[in-house]
């Protein structure tokens, strides 16, 4: 099975190895057909403390590393930095 990508906004950076990353995706009303914004906040392990508030990030499922984590960063910046 595959794993889900997701793109959204790093909130929040306090903890060791860990970011709070808000998603936001656009849903149809069911009964008013109109678009409606919804979040959702996830935890995500940063292993390098690389994420700072407000960087775009995407974020891949992996199995669970604590009690709410359970999406790993994948950092496309750190990436490219790399390879050059």
């Amino acid at each position: 099975m595959p794993k889900r990508i997701l793109q959204g906004t790093v909130v929040s950076d306090k903890m060791d190895k860990s970011v709070v990353v808000s998603v936001e995706r656009r849903v149809m009303h069911p009964v008013y057909k109109k678009y409606i914004s919804k979040r959702k906040k996830y935890t995500a392990h940063d292993e390098n403390n690389t994420c700072k508030v407000g960087d775009v990030v995407c974020i891949i499922e992996s199995r669970p590393i604590s009690k709410t984590k359970t999406w790993v960063v994948v950092n496309e910046k750190a990436e490219k930095e790399g390879k050059k």
